[in-house]
């Protein structure tokens, strides 16, 4: 009997084949992805295009049709000629007062190259840590602001601590103007300090000897007001993520943390808007950086980094800003040349300051990863901050979009629970359309969100952990007494990244990274000791007056002898100014034409954003190329998750549900409640302070005690809430205690009017597990008022 030829495959090589069509599937999926990625960028700027088109036609036709109207009216035509020559002579003196404004800018810009450190604070301050001084040296000083006349601040108050961006300027432009953060805090009574720096950085200074000089600067704030608070930190732009840097790495010093326009997550965005985070990827991550450094003989040129933010806005940069004050001379010569002064101000950095800031924030996203390393023996984790979290972002901040603000939340907590599980409160609020300097500097958003915040500040502690929305809603009261509606409504992570907008993909990111490391690592090894070897002090002091941000001041400053009679001139012309009213035929046949310059320039951009972004995917997303950061790519999304209930803080928590007295009974119950109606009013929380602060046995509690039990409580109704219930009565073992109880939680929730069906519910159900009966009233009943 013949044997019938076995024609089936080895189990080994089926697996194979079985692998490999695997892959190809996979691979043609990812090049599926990438088309369809390119299509929606495409379309998304297209989309914007035509909408801006569309709105440009629908003006200019207006425009045109005014300025037609003003040229042939029949009041005009006999004029035709004044007009035009009284035009021509406002134009002429607008002329000269303008090239004097750009004559006052160039010599500030002198002044500060030649070694002025002089901040643009305007408000009147003393020094009191000088960073050289300290044992790691840094050019960090810590100043306080002086209260003006009229104004008294009380030593017993909450600090304030303001940290400005060092992202290529100088300091100062948080307090740039009296509406502002400094001035919201110290008009409430708030000690104030900020953080200044000089142009240079001290020799081989690090993000680390910055770090530890910002807690040196809050320990002396905490030894000059020993009986106040913590203080508060506040950071602006760059400045935030030094604040939470601080906060992460000395967690047991700092109050309250506000990020105010923070980038803290660099890969996070949103296709087809804001392509500043592209940019790592087009210049070839962390080695120019290097060689920029290597050409500066060690140093980074700030204005760099200043060039990178005017390419953002090419309108802006090039003919808005200058059209706007030669429009308007004879207002806005001081306005823009104490912007520009600030602007201007070019400051440096070391190359292992900038190397850490790119390496482990702009390519590498480290610190929102949670895998960045201040220096050899400090790993920086931002679950570690104990303090609350305040962040506040724009979907109109085309620097730091809300993407980049909130990011990081997604990267480091699996979902809210977490969160509370650590005891983190988290706080966000969102503009609608300021732009990130305005975050910061508008004097409208001083007098809203910036007053909120500040307001909010003061009773923040009593909120119980979680992730939360600030929401400021329409004004209560008149004049001084005029107050916002503010509400914390809960969120989950889910929630904030939809509402942020994010939907791109982290993987041609890490492929940037990636490469970044290995090209660095090759430039180290190759042409980095060539270009060293070539550059000296003088030379790079060439290289950085030869840029074209520093050429371009100089030139128009006192130092050209055409600009020195410009400063004459501008006082001949204003004691003879003749300007000419807006009406003037031929000044809005000027503003229609400017308008059309500036619209041309806002093309450019939009084309410019099309391409840098267009090219990064096609550089970075193309399923071979993001192979090469595919390994960094998985250790995020593949991060084991741990089992909350297995942290020391959840156990030790839940052993103690049946444990305690009237202080865990009453915080208990005001959390439930807090829970039942997913969102804390202000006023709620106020009265919950007041409680906390009045009450005893709150008040005598130290602040760290009363915190850590309003974690503990949070953990037992957020993972036994059913168990927490049932155990009220041994908290609250006593009638007497009982009733105290419910008369407090009834007087910091409010009017019966006021509450949720939920609220209510809970209400009813605390009282029947207490053995009490809730009153049927409006507000809290006479006998229980006297017992609270």
């Amino acid at each position: 009997m013949h044997n019938v030829p076995d024609f089936s495959e080895p189990p080994e090589v089926a697996d194979s084949l079985s692998g490999l069509g695997q892959s190809l599937r996979d691979r043609s999926e990812g090049y599926e992805r990438h088309v369809r990625d390119l299509g929606t960028i495409g379309e998304a700027h297209g989309a914007r295009a035509l909408q801006t088109a569309a709105a440009n036609l629908e003006k200019n036709l207006d425009a045109w049709a005014k300025v037609s109207q003003a040229l042939t009216s029949p009041q005009s035509v006999p004029f035709l000629v004044q007009h035009w020559a009284a035009y021509l002579m406002d134009a002429a003196q607008r002329a000269v007062l303008f090239n004097d404004a750009m004559r006052q800018r160039g010599n500030y810009f002198n002044a500060h190259e030649q070694g002025a450190d002089k901040t643009v604070l305007c408000w009147a301050h003393t020094v009191v840590v000088d960073g050289s001084t300290l044992e790691r040296p840094v050019n960090y000083s810590l100043v306080r602001i002086v209260a003006p006349t009229g104004v008294k601040t009380r030593e017993d108050g909450r600090p304030y601590i303001i940290i400005d961006p060092r992202a290529g300027h100088g300091s100062g432009i948080g307090g740039f103007k009296h509406e502002s953060e400094v001035g919201v805090a110290i008009h409430q009574g708030h000690p104030v300090y900020f953080v200044t720096f000089t142009r240079l950085p001290q020799p081989g200074q690090t993000l680390a000897d910055v770090t530890a000089a910002e807690a040196d600067f809050v320990r002396e704030v905490r030894r000059r007001h020993p009986a106040a608070p913590k203080p508060i930190v506040i950071g602006n732009c760059q400045g935030g993520w030094a604040a939470m840097l601080l906060a992460a790495t000395n967690p047991d010093i700092t109050g309250p943390i506000v990020a105010n326009g923070a980038p803290l997550s660099y890969w996070s965005g949103q296709k087809g808007k804001n392509p500043m985070r592209y940019l790592g990827g087009l210049v070839g991550g962390a080695m120019s950086v290097k060689f920029m450094c290597d050409l500066g003989n060690g140093l980074f040129d700030g204005s760099s980094l200043v060039s990178n933010f005017e390419r953002l806005s090419p309108s802006n940069t090039w003919w808005s800003k200058y059209y706007d004050l030669w429009r308007d001379i004879d207002t806005e010569v001081e306005r823009f040349v104490g912007f520009e002064r600030w602007w201007s101000s070019f400051y440096y950095m070391t190359e292992q300051e900038i190397r850490w800031i790119v390496e482990n924030l702009f390519v590498g996203n480290r610190l929102a990863r949670g895998c960045a390393n201040l220096d050899a023996r400090t790993h920086v984790d931002l679950r570690n901050i104990n303090s609350p979290i305040i962040i506040f972002a724009s979907h109109g901040d085309n620097i730091t979009p809300p993407q980049q603000a909130l990011g990081w939340i997604a990267d480091h907590y699996k979902d809210v629970a977490e969160i509370k599980a650590r005891g983190q409160r988290i706080l966000y609020t969102l503009h609608d359309n300021v732009g990130h300097l305005g975050i910061f500097v508008s004097s409208s958003i001083a007098k809203k969100e910036h007053q909120e915040i500040v307001s909010t500040l003061k009773a923040i502690e009593a909120l119980s952990p979680g992730l939360y929305e600030m929401v400021i809603e329409a004004a209560i009261g008149e004049g001084v007494e005029k107050r916002f509606h503010v509400a914390f409504r809960e969120r989950t992570i889910p929630e904030v990244i939809a509402e942020c907008g994010g939907d791109d993909s982290d993987r041609p990111f890490a492929a940037v990274a990636r490469y970044s490391e290995l090209a660095t690592e090759l430039y180290d090894l190759t042409l980095g000791p060539l270009v060293r070897a070539m550059s000296n002090p003088t030379t790079a002091q060439l290289l950085a007056a030869t840029s074209p941000m520093r050429f371009q001041r100089a030139l128009q400053s006192d130092s050209n002898p055409l600009m020195q009679p410009f400063a004459a001139l501008a006082e001949q012309v204003r004691a003879g100014r003749q300007a000419v009213p807006a009406d003037n035929p031929f000044r809005q046949l000027e503003q229609t034409g400017a308008d059309l310059v500036t619209q041309w320039w806002e093309g450019v951009r939009d084309v410019q954003n099309a391409l840098i972004e267009t090219s990064f995917h096609l550089m970075w997303a193309a399923p071979p190329v993001t192979a090469l950061g595919e390994q960094m790519s998985q250790l995020i999304s593949e991060a084991p998750q741990e089992d909350l209930r297995t942290l020391v803080q959840v156990q030790d928590a839940l052993d103690r549900v049946d444990q305690g007295a009237f202080a865990e009974g009453v915080i208990r119950m005001l959390i439930l409640l807090a829970h039942s109606r997913k969102e804390v009013r202000r006023s709620r929380l106020e009265r919950s302070n007041r409680m906390l602060m009045s009450t005893e046995p709150f008040a005598s509690m130290k602040p760290k005690q009363r915190t850590r039990m309003i974690h503990r409580e949070s953990l037992i109704v957020g993972f036994e809430p059913e168990a927490g219930i049932r155990a009220l009565p041994q908290l609250l073992q006593s009638d007497e205690d009982r009733r105290r109880a419910l008369a407090l939680c009834w007087e910091i929730a409010g009017p019966r009017a006021e509450m949720s069906d939920e609220t209510l519910a809970m209400m009813r159900r605390l009282a029947s597990v207490l053995g009490q009966t809730l009153p049927e009233t409006q507000s809290v009943p006479d006998n229980l008022r006297k017992i609270a």
